[in-house]
């Protein structure tokens, strides 16, 4: 760069990319290269021989899958893992789809999954210290492809998966990611948020957020270890405040208050988690905030199957109280 100062426009987005532009002119702040990427061998179809990588900042996610990826809580999971794996086709970011097929491979596994990464719920930019945070899933997704029904579809080929012939072989809708024993694919943090420094581009920390799932902490094969904070994937959002950086927690778990979700607040400047208030149920979306007769409110959506959608508004206790 040359010095000064740049009026920049950032765009997340599910592949775990910042996309950052010249607001005025559209041009990448930091280079974008076309790359030559590996060319699908589904018929009829002509995949693109590049796709464009963000060289800087660096992803806020994982992207792509390979065996690194896989859990790895004990060795005979992730040996499970791997068998799993092997009917599969894996690879890094822009592997495309395949035909389905039940000898394999079953499907592509893509991460981040379908609905990212990030999602519609953005990110949170702070002006006065140029910092940027977002929240992000680490979910993988099967794509397949298999022949229609006439009744489903005009196209050659719509998203699904074979199924075992000597049950019938009719495809499913190939959206469900395998699982090891009810365990996620892949190795945790399942759900994070990203600190960037957008004067430099450079990642300054990165926590899982969201704590364990029932799953995981009371499955029978993790009951002797001792599992760090996992955190959990859902399409979340984060606040920033002058102070802290806010951001309620994805699905439900079981919490000292009864089943819900957490309401975190973290040190903006560390990722250090400063507190959490119970939700009765998970974040949707982002949360606002508002000042009304001087006192600060923070406004955040939740629902969740089984829980209709409602505003929960919070606030400190007022100093005479």
């Amino acid at each position: 760069m040359d010095g000064r100062p740049i009026q920049a426009l950032i765009q997340p987005t599910k592949q775990s990319w910042l996309y950052v532009l010249d607001r005025v002119t559209g041009e990448p702040v930091w280079p974008i290269e076309d790359r030559p990427v590996e060319q699908s061998d589904v018929p009829g179809e002509k995949a693109s021989p590049t796709q464009p990588f963000v060289t800087w900042p660096p992803p806020f996610d994982r992207q792509g899958v390979s065996l690194d990826d896989l859990i790895d809580f004990t060795p005979e999971l992730k040996a499970e893992a791997e068998e799993i794996v092997s009917q599969y086709k894996i690879g890094p970011l822009f592997t495309p789809p395949v035909v389905s097929r039940w000898e394999g491979p079953l499907a592509t596994l893509m991460l981040p999954s379908t609905v990212g990464g990030a999602n519609w719920t953005g990110g949170s930019y702070d002006p006065e210290t140029g910092m940027l945070y977002i929240q992000s899933s680490t979910v993988v997704s099967p794509l397949g492809l298999v022949v229609p029904e006439e009744e489903q579809s005009d196209m050659d080929y719509i998203r699904g998966m074979a199924t075992d012939p000597a049950l019938g072989g009719i495809p499913n809708d190939g959206r469900r990611a395998p699982t090891v024993q009810g365990l996620p694919l892949i190795k945790p943090p399942y759900g994070r948020i990203t600190a960037f420094n957008m004067n430099t581009g450079d990642l300054v920390w990165q926590v899982p957020h969201g704590d364990t799932s029932d799953e995981i902490r009371n499955h029978p094969m993790l009951k002797e270890l001792d599992i760090p904070r996992t955190g959990r994937p859902g399409r979340g959002g984060v606040l920033t405040t002058p102070t802290l950086l806010i951001a309620g927690e994805n699905g439900f778990v079981t919490t000292p208050f009864g089943r819900g979700a957490m309401l975190r607040a973290y040190d903006k400047a560390t990722g250090d988690d400063i507190g959490a208030v119970y939700m009765p149920a998970p974040q949707k979306g982002a949360p606002m905030t508002y000042m009304l007769d001087g006192k600060q409110y923070i406004v955040v959506a939740v629902s969740e199957a089984g829980y209709s959608g409602e505003l929960l508004a919070f606030a400190l206790p007022d100093e005479d109280t």
